[in-house]
């Protein structure tokens, strides 16, 4: 296992023992804890703690600087809708993967569709369009599609 998995896990486990479904830690001493980084603990955060999985993550830097976590349960339009406007204006390969992989197993999209997206925004389909136009096109592919499975 490695340290990204034992960071998510330990967080997990202390949200689900939290009251209401919200957790405080402090980033230094997560790092300190797991002896890597902050930039790490920030990693897992994003990959792991994300609106897609279904957690809202607040942070203050600083030395008193803090990470809080809460579960929240967002209907399916709502969580589509929140990937829609985070997309922006370009997105790269690794990170669309991510954001599909994350709707599958959230429910909000079936396992057909994202590996049929996937697919469609991989360089080997998008290999006529010009790499630096390749980020822009994937991600207008991506809103579009989410917006046609909102209907």
């Amino acid at each position: 296992m490695g340290i990204s998995d034992l960071i998510a896990s330990f967080l997990q486990e202390s949200l689900d023992e939290s009251d209401g479904g919200v957790l405080e830690v402090q980033r230094s001493d997560l790092a300190q804890r797991f002896n890597c980084v902050p930039s790490q603990i920030n990693y897992v955060m994003n990959t792991r703690f994300s609106p897609e999985h279904g957690y809202i993550v607040e942070s203050r830097r600083g030395g008193n600087g803090y990470i809080r976590i809460t579960r929240v349960r967002m209907d399916r339009q709502t969580l589509l809708m929140h990937v829609i406007n985070s997309v922006g204006g370009g997105l790269d390969l690794p990170s669309a993967r991510a954001i599909l992989s994350n709707l599958v197993s959230s429910g909000a999209l079936d396992e057909s569709v994202g590996e049929t997206m996937l697919i469609c925004m991989g360089d080997r389909a998008l290999g006529t369009v010009p790499r630096d136009a390749r980020d822009a096109v994937r991600a207008e592919l991506m809103k579009q599609v989410l917006i046609h499975q909102m209907g």
